[in-house]
């Protein structure tokens, strides 16, 4: 697959590269980097010709985005497509009590959740600010898992609104699990979704409910967590990380069997996992994150290797994918 080929995500009219940048590595995602590594790292995207970065308020307590508008500022504003969220408010804190949880070294911020119309105005406008920009062409509600009710009446209507004011191009969610996306298709008029973790090498649980809805109504995915947090980048073994938390033995050891295929066929891994989820026609785009400028140019690369068929069909006859997902 050619990594900057575009195709129009869902009902959006936005044209986005295949291969994506996610941003929280650069917000200090478990360790951090200079501010120059962390432009560096854009950079490298756009000099590669991807056009599609995704931030999120709560990566690093607002550092993600501030780095990212810093990375922004030399880029003609119409060269890439940015995508941000919503669902959180950043409270000043007090020297020395801000938690970043898994992002180190965070400023003196906390992440609020406020799913509210207001709420949602107010942090879409500190986005603008942090990153340096006009407008914000992809808005996804954040991880409103606990939130539902307030997601749909209060932040669902403030981006409505605001892709009526043409202040922002799409509406979208974007959450770590598909069983809530599936029902904001039903109830809402949404344009794309970044689904993390949920269709991946080790995780098809999207594909028989969430992803055929997608198809049906024009609802583009950008695809994330296509690693799993990384154990499908960096092994199966003790202590690997697996949707943000350490993976679990029956992880490991499916994790583990993926690797032994790969190995018979000589194939990388990394370049399985970043291909198979296109065979699936609702996903547009993967948002693959990093701190290294290098990784950039690996993920670029990984997509351009020729995997045989042989390789998917013995993953189907070793049970190690859903016996209905599409193969490339």
């Amino acid at each position: 697959m050619d990594p900057v080929e575009k195709a129009v995500l869902g009902s959006s009219g936005l044209a986005v590269t295949r291969l994506g940048l996610g941003c929280a590595a650069i917000g200090g995602l478990y360790g951090d980097i200079p501010d120059e590594q962390a432009v560096q790292v854009v950079h490298r995207a756009f000099q590669l010709g991807l056009n599609l970065v995704d931030t999120a308020p709560l990566y690093g307590a607002g550092k993600s985005e501030t780095r990212l508008g810093l990375a922004l500022k030399e880029v003609p504003r119409d060269n890439y497509i940015l995508a941000s969220k919503v669902g959180r408010i950043l409270v000043p804190t007090e020297a020395g009590e801000s938690d970043g949880g898994i992002f180190e070294n965070p400023p003196p911020f906390k992440p609020v959740f406020d799913y509210s119309y207001d709420g949602v105005m107010r942090s879409f406008e500190d986005s603008l600010k942090r990153l340096g920009v006009d407008r914000i062409d992809i808005l996804h509600i954040h991880d409103p898992d606990d939130h539902w009710e307030e997601a749909i009446s209060g932040a669902y209507p403030a981006l409505e609104k605001l892709r009526s004011e043409g202040v922002i191009s799409a509406v979208s969610a974007g959450m770590n699990q598909w069983e809530m996306l599936a029902r904001f298709a039903r109830e809402g008029d949404f344009d794309c979704f970044l689904l993390a973790g949920r269709y991946s090498l080790l995780d098809q649980s999207s594909l028989d409910e969430l992803l055929p809805l997608c198809v049906e109504k024009n609802i583009g995915i950008m695809a994330g967590g296509t690693y799993n947090s990384g154990i499908l980048a960096k092994g199966a073994q003790p202590g690997a990380k697996y949707n943000y938390g350490e993976a679990p033995p029956e992880i490991i050891a499916k994790a583990k069997g993926l690797e032994e295929v790969a190995a018979r066929h000589q194939i990388d891994l990394k370049a399985a996992a970043s291909q198979f989820v296109f065979a699936h026609p609702a996903i547009t785009t993967i948002i693959p994150g990093t701190r290294q400028p290098d990784r950039v140019s690996e993920n670029f690369n990984l997509l351009k290797e020729e995997i045989p068929a042989d390789f998917w069909a013995e993953l189907r006859s070793e049970g190690l994918i859903h016996k209905d997902a599409p193969l490339p």
